[in-house]
């Protein structure tokens, strides 16, 4: 832990989940966070936050200059489970172009970078199946241009591609864990699809671990790893444990929703992860699971 006390370090994308749980673990380890959005933000752990378009090339090397960071964890994008055209021209803009800019800014103010992939990715573990939607796409192109940084031009950068997270706080409460979550605490009946989706689903907590490792991690530079469980789990396990968990008593309804088309079930292959950082998922689902359940029960209770 010695690698972190006064680092300086900059955080894309700090308002979104998994950003927001790695702005709380920096600060724990007493670095000194500088966190980026689109938007004005309180902070609540002493971090430093910047407004910044992370779009435009310009403002963002302007930010690394007056940042002088050692380190960038790139989290911001868009991320959407869509299968619309709508979507396209979003995830390009947000997803690779601002990446290039923040592999670009880095490669010219000397930083280490960890990017955020993602299981959609074509790659070993799916057997390089194809991108299935305009997210999964834009995030295999900017892992293509991460390894370009670091292949031409020697850029120190490693890409993690994160399974399904679940976690306290997940901001978007459309998501199956804090969806259900919510109506069963407030007495609703969700409303389901047929809940045969297969997911990698892992706990935010432990993907934090991950980055944190890959911050330290010299092994990990020009590799891009899976961050999972490496176990498939149905959606419709996900909502029965949850029924369970919160003493609910009627039964799920499966298949008022429609399921969404076109998706590929995706599992990590953590062996990489575990050779290159040292790291494995800790949280078993159940556990991960009851504590989010806490959580948004905590929650309720105050408002």
């Amino acid at each position: 832990m010695a690698y972190w006390p006064g680092t300086v370090v900059l955080v894309t994308g700090a308002a979104g989940f998994i950003g927001a749980h790695l702005v709380k673990r920096l600060r724990a380890l007493a670095a000194e966070v500088h966190a980026v959005s689109r938007r004005p933000q309180r902070s609540r752990d002493g971090e430093i936050w910047h407004v910044a378009d992370l779009g435009d090339a310009g403002a963002t090397s302007g930010l690394f200059r007056s940042v002088r960071p050692r380190l960038v964890f790139h989290l911001a994008g868009e991320v959407t489970g869509s299968r619309g055209d709508e979507v396209v021209r979003a995830t390009l803009d947000n997803n690779v172009t601002g990446t290039v800019n923040v592999l670009a800014a880095a490669r010219e103010h000397d930083v280490r970078a960890v990017l955020t992939g993602s299981i959609e990715e074509p790659r070993p573990g799916n057997e390089f199946a194809p991108p299935s939607s305009a997210y999964a796409m834009s995030k295999w192109a900017a892992t293509g241009y991460a390894r370009l940084y670091h292949r031409l031009w020697d850029l120190p950068v490693t890409v993690l591609r994160p399974s399904m997270v679940y976690g306290p706080a997940q901001p978007d409460t459309t998501k199956l864990v804090p969806y259900v979550t919510l109506c069963l605490l407030r007495g609703e009946q969700p409303r389901l699809t047929r809940g045969t989706k297969l997911a990698d689903w892992i706990y935010v907590d432990d993907v934090v671990d991950a980055y944190v490792l890959a911050g330290e991690s010299d092994k990990a530079i020009g590799h891009a790893l899976d961050i999972g469980t490496g176990v498939r789990t149905p959606a419709y396990e996900i909502v029965e444990r949850l029924y369970r968990i919160t003493g609910t008593r009627t039964s799920p309804e499966f298949g008022a929703a429609p399921d969404r088309p076109h998706d590929i079930p995706q599992v990590g292959d953590i062996a990489p992860a575990a050779d290159r950082l040292g790291w494995h998922p800790v949280t078993e689902l159940h556990e991960g699971l009851r504590r989010t359940v806490n959580w948004y029960a905590s929650q309720e209770c105050h408002e």
